[in-house]
């Protein structure tokens, strides 16, 4: 699998994590269901905002990229999301791109002109296969404005150096390259001529993948089997994107809700669906997942850890497997949680043990487990863990002896406290438990009296 990933221009927004997001949850459920993936997720590390942006911060251009793809780096692994295979940087790829040009050269499908290297879009028949576009329709190529094309729809695989901006050494001159020639060289290096999925968002089918797909044709590639875009993270009804000034940075939102409630509701919806981000919409989304996470929670307080072997529910592998149906595998999840909860109030141990091991499963493939890395901790700091619960008993005991003496107003005033402070208390048959706030839920009007 080949994923388009950053041009690290820039920190990411939610809607760049969202294709992240989505193709980690596919290989994720291709893995579990017993296939061995290879996962290329390249990063373009060279392109004119990148130079740009570098300029007018007075560093390298590869400084700029570098900071760039810690930040993208950080995002993924704050969301979750698994470590590709691979993740090959544009610029160290560059002798498999001249390599790739010559082809496409000696087989009549490129040309140099004034130090650019072109692909002859006439030269290609299918040339708007996959995009669905004509050809005659189509508008110039906008990655130059050469008056070398032979024709205004012919893209650019090799730019010719310009004063000041990074180039390498090539036959046909010194220059850097173009944005869509990277990704058919790094795919055939890792992946070889023919690989079975090629994913990336829905902005890239035309140019980017419609010119990545003719070019590695051309070169006498079969190339990817199948595609999947994935839709884009609006806000107002447009696509996220720093020229609205609307960008949501994930470091930022974080900051506001758990990073394993915003995978959840960024991972949540189809892939192939718009999200039109809210505040509101991502609460709703949280207190969804809080859910799951409490009965989880409450469930291994009465049967204890479950063993990690448990399969999922056949419901949610037939939603999985219908085009990655995340939307209907939660509502799997969701109702098997009911089931739990239905099953805690009764004392079926039993239905519970079998409740938890099957929603641990499903939230495994969705990246969701809250017992598993790197979400271990239930929002607390492990080495910190000890010393608020020591904390939080102190308080509990001193509650225990208001209510004994039917002080409610104290026993109150000592919950309300612990709330105040994000520490939510929950009695159950078992005793009082805590929890930190956004993961218990406890009716505001409740009261010891």
């Amino acid at each position: 699998m080949y994923l388009c990933g950053a041009t690290v221009q820039a920190p990411p927004h939610i809607g760049h994590v969202r294709s992240g997001i989505a193709f980690d949850i596919l290989s994720r459920w291709l893995t579990y269901s017993g296939v061995q993936v290879t996962f290329i997720r390249n990063v373009t590390d060279i392109d004119d905002k990148i130079i740009s942006k570098a300029a007018e911060r007075g560093v390298p251009y590869w400084q700029h990229a570098n900071d760039g793809e810690r930040a993208f780096t950080w995002a993924y692994d704050t969301l979750g999301c698994l470590r590709p295979t691979y993740e090959p940087r544009a610029t160290g790829h560059v002798p498999e791109m001249i390599v790739l040009m010559q082809k496409l050269i000696d087989a009549g499908h490129a040309y140099a002109a004034e130090g650019d290297v072109y692909f002859d879009v006439r030269s290609w028949p299918d040339y708007g296969s996959l995009s669905g576009q004509k050809p005659d329709e189509m508008l110039a190529a906008a990655d130059s404005v050469s008056t070398a094309k032979r024709d205004v729809r012919d893209f650019a695989l090799w730019k010719g150096a310009k004063p000041g901006e990074p180039s390498w050494p090539t036959p046909w001159g010194d220059g850097r390259p173009g944005w869509h020639l990277e990704c058919s060289a790094m795919v055939g290096k890792y992946l070889g001529e023919e690989f079975d999925i090629h994913g990336g968002g829905l902005d890239l089918v035309f140019p980017h993948h419609e010119n990545e797909l003719a070019q590695s044709s051309a070169a006498g590639d079969r190339f990817a089997r199948f595609w999947l875009h994935n839709a884009w993270v609006t806000t107002s009804g447009e696509k996220m994107s720093k020229s609205l000034g609307n960008s949501l940075l994930v470091s930022e939102v974080v900051q506001r809700v758990r990073p394993i409630e915003l995978r959840y509701y960024l991972g949540a919806a189809h892939y192939r669906s718009h999200i039109e981000y809210s505040e509101d919409a991502m609460t709703e989304a949280a207190a969804g997942f809080r859910r799951i996470e409490g009965f989880l929670v409450r469930a291994r307080e009465v049967v204890g850890e479950v063993s990690a072997d448990a399969v999922v529910p056949t419901a949610f592998a037939d939603a999985m497997n219908d085009d990655l149906g995340v939307p209907q595998a939660l509502a799997v999840v969701h109702d098997t949680v009911r089931a739990g909860n239905a099953a805690l109030a009764d004392g079926q141990a039993a239905e519970v043990t079998a409740a938890v091991g099957a929603v641990g499963a499903m939230l495994g493939v969705l990246g969701l487990d809250p017992r598993a890395e790197p979400w271990i901790g239930d929002g607390v700091r492990d080495e910190l863990r000890p010393v608020i619960d020591a904390l939080v008993q102190v308080a509990l005991a001193q509650r225990a002896e208001a209510r004994a003496r039917k002080d409610f107003a104290a026993a109150d005033a000592v919950r309300d406290g612990l709330k105040g402070a994000g520490i939510l208390i929950e009695d159950t048959p078992h005793g009082p438990r805590w929890t930190v706030a956004a993961l218990a839920a406890v009716p505001d009007d409740e009261s010891e009296s």
